[in-house]
C-alpha cells in the first residue's frame, strides 16, 4: 500500500498554511512563484522527454498509433493535446488517442472506482486493438492509478512501447516504462490539488512530445503550420497567410494558388516556390515523404 503522505504532490506546502487567510493578491503572488519551478521542473528531466520523442515519432512514422491513457485530470489533459492534433497538424484521428477511465462520461464527472481497476486499464486498451506498432503514453500525476498501471502493463506484455508521465519520482507507473518522465514539481499551493502545478507541468511535456513529433512527420516548414485542414473561412484565411510567410508572395497570389490545389497548404508552397504546377508539385511532396523542404530542394528551388 502507498501512503499518499509519502508522494511529493501530497506534501503541505510551507508557504501555504494560512491560504485561506491571504488576500487575494497574496494568493495571485504565491501561485505565480509556484507555476515559475515548473518550467525548471522540466528543464531537468528534458533528455526523457527527447527519448519519449524519439519513440513516438518512430510508431507513428511506421503507422502505428500514439494513445495517452490516464484517469480525471490526466486524462483530461491527454483527451485536450489528442483533440488539438487533427486541426492543427491534419492527422488522422485515429493516430493519436485518448483513452480515460469511465469512458468519455469521465470528462465532466468523475466515474466512481474506474481509476482504481487495473483490469480496465487493460480492457480498454484491448478494446482499441492497441498493438505492438503503438505507443502508450500513461498519466498519473501521483504516479500509482491502477488503471494507467494496467494498461502500461498490458502494453508491456504485449511488447508495444510505453511510457510514463508523473509528478513523483521512483512511481509505480515508472516500473511499467521503457521511459519515464518523472516532473517533480513539488506541493502544491492547495494541498494535493494536482489540477495546478502537476497538470501544468503534464500539459507543457504532452504539448513537447506531440508538436516535436509532428514537425519530424513533416507536418512543419519552417515554423509554420503547412498541414493545416482548411475547413473553414478563418482557417482558409489562415491557409493564405502561410502560405505568403513561406513564399513571400501576395494574398491574391497564395490564394490562386490554395485554389488550384484545393486548400492543400503544402502543395501550394511547393508549387510557388519549385515553379511547378498543382500535380507536379502533388508528385514532388509525395516523393518527399511530405515533407515541403525535401520536396522544394527535389524541385530544384533555391534554399
Amino acid at each position: 500500500m502507498i501512503q499518499l503522505d509519502k508522494l511529493s504532490t501530497e506534501r503541505h506546502n510551507p508557504k501555504t498554511k494560512e491560504l485561506d487567510m491571504m488576500s487575494v493578491t497574496e494568493i495571485l503572488h504565491i501561485m505565480n512563484e509556484e507555476d515559475q519551478k515548473v518550467a525548471n521542473a522540466i528543464t531537468r528531466i528534458l533528455p526523457k522527454i527527447e527519448n519519449a520523442i524519439e519513440i513516438v515519432y518512430e510508431k507513428l512514422s511506421a503507422q502505428g498509433r500514439l494513445f495517452y491513457m490516464g484517469a480525471g485530470t490526466s486524462g483530461r489533459l491527454g483527451l485536450l493535446d489528442a483533440a488539438e492534433c487533427p486541426p492543427t497538424f491534419s492527422t488522422d484521428p485515429n493516430m493519436v488517442q485518448a483513452v480515460l477511465a469511465g469512458g468519455l462520461d469521465a470528462v465532466m464527472v468523475a466515474v466512481e472506482g474506474a481509476e482504481d481497476n487495473f483490469e480496465l486499464g487493460i480492457a480498454d486498451l484491448k478494446d482499441k486493438k492497441f498493438s505492438s506498432n503503438d505507443v502508450v503514453i500513461g498519466i498519473a500525476a501521483s504516479g500509482r492509478t491502477p488503471y494507467v498501471a494496467g494498461g502500461l502493463s498490458y502494453a508491456q506484455s504485449i511488447g508495444a512501447k510505453t511510457i510514463s508521465l508523473t509528478s513523483n519520482t521512483e512511481s509505480l507507473i515508472s516500473t511499467y516504462a521503457d521511459v519515464a518522465i518523472e516532473v517533480d514539481t513539488g506541493p502544491e499551493i492547495l494541498t494535493g490539488s494536482t489540477r495546478l502545478k502537476a497538470a501544468t507541468a503534464h500539459k507543457m511535456v504532452l504539448n513537447m512530445i506531440s508538436t516535436v513529433a509532428m514537425i519530424r512527420l513533416g507536418k512543419v516548414y519552417k515554423n509554420l503550420m503547412v498541414d493545416v485542414r482548411a475547413s473553414n473561412h478563418k482557417l482558409q484565411e489562415r491557409a493564405k497567410k502561410i502560405v505568403c510567410e513561406a513564399t513571400g508572395f501576395t494574398y491574391e497570389e497564395a490564394e490562386l494558388a490554395l485554389e488550384e490545389t484545393e486548400y492543400n497548404v503544402k502543395q501550394a508552397i511547393i508549387m510557388i516556390l519549385t515553379k511547378t504546377s498543382a500535380q507536379e508539385a502533388a508528385i514532388l511532396l509525395k516523393k518527399a515523404n511530405g515533407k515541403v523542404r525535401l520536396a522544394i530542394i527535389e524541385g530544384g528551388a533555391e534554399e
